[in-house]
């Protein structure tokens, strides 16, 4: 995923996860702040030491990366989100977490109406 696209700043991703709005899955979390609408949307990846050691939180970012690089053009501007792995990411199937991407996404409302849906796109 483009560098442009990231969350960075500490102080951003703190600010984000006390006043975003939050939607569970069992294997992630997406915690979305609304913004202005003439900004470029930004992320950001985490991943706790409940995943275990730094190559299972490493892995599972990787995993959230890859599986969110077909929504990119598809989410609305102005959006500032955090995606949190859960457990459960890291025995799950890439299908599987595109799919919870798209699911949260369509749950937060900052799909663009326009754009076709993930399975649709093969």
């Amino acid at each position: 995923m483009n560098r442009k696209y990231r969350l960075t700043r500490t102080s951003d991703i703190q600010r984000v996860r006390r006043s975003g709005r939050s939607f569970a899955h069992p294997l992630l979390v997406l915690v979305v702040e609304t913004g202005e609408p003439d900004k470029q949307f930004q992320l950001a990846f985490l991943a706790s030491k409940s995943l275990g050691q730094a190559v299972n939180r490493n892995r599972a970012k990787r995993l959230l990366r890859a599986a969110f690089e077909p929504f990119v053009n598809s989410i609305k501007p102005g959006c500032n989100a955090l995606v949190i792995a859960r457990e459960d990411l890291l025995s799950s199937s890439f299908l599987d977490i595109e799919q919870a991407i798209e699911q949260m996404l369509k749950k937060a409302r900052i799909m663009k109406e326009n754009d076709a849906t993930f399975g649709s796109k093969n």
